[in-house]
């Protein structure tokens, strides 16, 4: 980020910093014969400490800038409003003041305390520190030097820790720094466009979009903060917004580089995407899934523009039919954002169309839950009815016919299941053998039983329970509804017809 020079903010000291009382009590040394104007600048100076220890600062500033006025050379009378300017918050123009009391008497202690404060307060501890180390050189005993000396070290090592941590994109770290650093500098843009940016780079929008905005409203030309606003929009994937507040940075400040690559990044997320959407439209998934996949790797840190991407690019797996693709990019998609109810929707699809019936139901309510609308409380029903359906018997795969299959092909799948899994025909194999076939000839019966008879078959597909009414699937005996199939007891027999070979043939 480009550095920001320091700007004041609007605000208030916490506690108002006393003037010291050869400054607010004893006049100014006087000759014997003190000048008119000498004589009027002490009083307004003597009205100026008045509306300050009454905490009117605005109008003690405005006596003690008539002090100075009638007469410039006095180091008491910067140092004065220097202090009111800081109670003021306008720290920028108190440093001015206190650095002119200095130069006119190096030995104003008070002087170096105030420019140090002011440095620190605007975030240069560096200067703060050259400021303090001359106040305890005049007076090496001083509490307030010594202590304000500690808390411009304790800003520089927030600083270096800070850099350290964001270049390790420790963002949470860094921001916890800067809130320290700024209990010391809170008129410090450069603390606050970067505790912003990190802000952001964590998710956390509207507290960085509330700094941002903060310190463009005291410098609407501030292309540190409008590089956040933009970078803020640009997360929340309002990329279009997003590039103007880019360009407006890097028209005040055209060598900002983040604010560059954001921009550019920003538009060629834009670009692919809508190209990807095109592509979609017009049937051409296989084009789209490229165009998604380039758009994703345009920008990593993009996390909401992304989790869409990803979703988009599920959607077009989907249409090739490439279900478990099509899962594994939802997936993706929550795991950037997990308020993204459309890419659990179309995961939900994909789990279904996949017969993973319980992970649907799982997606479902989810969606449910977050949004309860009538067509997602049909979408969690329908799921939890076909998990119900699944775990029972599946009468259409152990006949090996389709759900749509018509009442002839039922009938051929069951003679020829019936037939291929009779117990005569393995009257000749092992005794583990013959049991696992004779539970298939069984489970052949009960499936031409349901799927036979359209009311029970009507039942089934609805996922309701085959045991009332009297359809109690215990009761049936296959060999029964083999024989009365195949015409009637003796209706045919197996016969071998060489080593491991039968045929059956009707009586």
């Amino acid at each position: 980020m480009a550095a920001a020079a320091g700007c004041d903010v609007v605000m208030a000291a916490t506690e108002p910093e006393l003037l010291h009382d050869e400054e607010a009590k004893s006049p100014t040394p006087l000759t014997s014969h003190p000048s008119v104007p000498l004589l009027e600048a002490e009083s307004f100076k003597e009205q100026g400490n008045a509306y300050y220890a009454k905490k009117d600062y605005n109008e003690a500033y405005n006596y003690y800038t008539k002090a100075i006025d009638m007469c410039p050379k006095n180091a008491s009378y910067y140092g004065n409003r220097a202090a009111t300017l800081m109670m003021l918050g306008r720290f920028r123009e108190a440093l001015g003041d206190a650095q002119q009391s200095v130069r006119l008497d190096d030995s104003f202690v008070r002087g170096h305390l105030r420019e140090g404060k002011c440095h620190l307060s605007l975030g240069n501890a560096m200067a703060a520190c050259r400021s303090f180390q001359r106040a305890l050189e005049l007076d090496h005993k001083n509490a307030q030097a010594q202590q304000e000396f500690k808390n411009a070290n304790a800003v520089i090592e927030y600083e270096k820790i800070a850099e350290t941590d964001f270049e390790k994109r420790d963002f949470r770290k860094v921001v916890f720094c800067m809130d320290r650093a700024l209990e010391f500098a809170p008129a410090c843009h450069r603390f606050k466009i970067l505790k912003a940016e990190c802000l952001a780079m964590l998710g956390r929008y509207p507290e960085a979009q509330s700094v941002a905005s903060d310190i463009l409203r005291m410098d609407s030309t501030n292309a540190d903060a409008l590089y956040v606003r933009g970078l803020c929009l640009y997360y929340e994937d309002c990329i279009e917004k997003a590039v103007q507040f880019f360009v407006q940075a890097l028209r005040m400040a055209p060598d900002h580089e983040k604010a560059c690559v954001a921009c550019r990044n920003a538009k060629a997320l834009k670009a692919k995407k809508e190209d990807g959407n095109k592509a979609f439209k017009e049937g051409n998934y296989k084009l789209a899934y490229e165009l998604y996949t380039e758009a994703l790797g345009i920008d990593p840190n993009n996390i909401k523009t992304n989790a869409k991407l990803y979703c988009n690019r599920g959607t077009v797996n989907s249409k090739l039919r490439k279900l478990d693709d099509a899962i594994e990019d939802c997936t993706n998609a929550v795991k950037l954002d997990d308020t993204y109810i459309k890419a659990y929707l179309r995961r939900a699809q994909c789990y279904m169309d996949t017969e993973q019936y319980e992970e649907a139901v799982r997606d479902y309510e989810k969606v449910y839950q977050t949004e309860k609308t009538k067509e997602h409380k049909q979408l969690l029903k329908n799921a939890q009815l076909e998990l119900k359906k699944s775990k029972r018997k599946d009468y259409y795969k152990i006949l090996g016919v389709d759900k749509n299959a018509s009442e002839d092909e039922i009938k051929k799948a069951y003679r020829k299941r019936a037939l291929m899994h009779h117990p005569d025909r393995h009257s000749g194999a092992s005794a583990e053998v013959q049991k696992e076939e004779e539970k298939k000839f069984k489970e052949v019966g009960e499936a031409f039983t349901i799927l036979s008879d359209p009311k029970k078959k009507t039942r089934y597909d609805s996922g309701q329970d085959l045991d009332e009414e009297g359809m109690n699937m215990g009761d049936f005996d296959a060999n029964n509804i083999f024989k009365a199939f195949f015409g009637g007891p003796g209706g045919f027999s197996f016969e071998a017809s060489g080593p491991g070979n039968f045929f059956f043939q009707f009586g």
